[in-house]
């Protein structure tokens, strides 16, 4: 009898160590987790970020490549000069700016919105615009993986772990319009720039957290040298939005 008491009693000793060996390591494995996971998520999320805007500057740095070099610049400009030849007054074609304005916001609309939903087949980009970006994971919708790895900051273990799918969510308005500089040019002359600015809000997915920046770029369409001085009125400019609905 005392041969089995002290048999029941060592399973329940063996029994009690086990599942406190169990709880101090679920501890220490959620205690370590926890503890990385606040070290990783700013790195992960920071790196989402970079590549997010890398990308949207891309595509809409290509659509609108694509779009002025199918159209005369020059056609943008009205232009007045004095007996002399020199430029008085610059201004906008307002209709032809408009037009423009309007196809432009469509376009990157269009083209972010194929990427965010994996339709790769549907961009207006010129061809191999997206050679340095693995294609299959672009249409799945996946714009970048995120490396785990990053996290220990070594080049070697740069690619350890698990990867992180970086998806982007198109929110609010697609803005564009155009801006101006005037920069001197040689001896009494100027150099017009006109650029065409493009600020759009997205949100980067990861499967944990997600995170809403704004991208802003200007793009140089059109150049124009002034000879002579500089007129004291030129490019008042606008803005125009898409009709995007924003998501959830």
């Amino acid at each position: 009898m005392r041969m089995i008491l002290k048999k029941t009693k060592k399973k329940k000793n063996g029994l009690l160590i086990t599942i406190a060996i169990l709880i101090s390591v679920m501890t220490m494995t959620f205690l370590f987790i926890n503890y990385y996971s606040k070290k990783a998520l700013p790195l992960i999320l920071s790196y989402a970020e970079a590549e997010t805007k890398k990308l949207t500057i891309l595509v809409i740095n290509k659509a609108v490549t694509k779009q002025i070099n199918d159209m005369d610049t020059d056609e943008l400009f009205d232009i007045a000069y004095n007996k002399d030849g020199e430029i008085t007054l610059i201004d906008f074609n307002s209709k032809k700016t408009s037009k423009i304005l309007s196809t432009m916001t469509s376009l990157v609309e269009l083209n972010l919105r194929a990427v965010e939903e994996g339709k790769i087949d549907m961009l207006e980009l010129p061809d191999n615009s997206l050679s340095d970006y693995n294609m299959n994971l672009l249409e799945k919708g996946i714009i970048v993986e995120v490396p785990l790895g990053i996290i220990t900051n070594s080049s070697l273990l740069y690619n350890i772990g698990p990867k992180i799918p970086v998806k982007l969510s198109l929110v609010g308005d697609v803005v564009t319009g155009f801006s101006s500089e005037v920069v001197e040019y040689g001896i009494n002359n100027a150099l017009l720039k006109l650029m065409i600015d493009i600020k759009v809000d997205t949100k980067i997915i990861l499967p944990i957290v997600s995170d809403q920046i704004t991208i802003d770029c200007s793009i140089p369409i059109a150049m124009k040298v002034i000879q002579g001085k500089i007129p004291s009125y030129y490019i008042d400019g606008f803005t125009t939005k898409s009709n995007i609905v924003e998501g959830n």
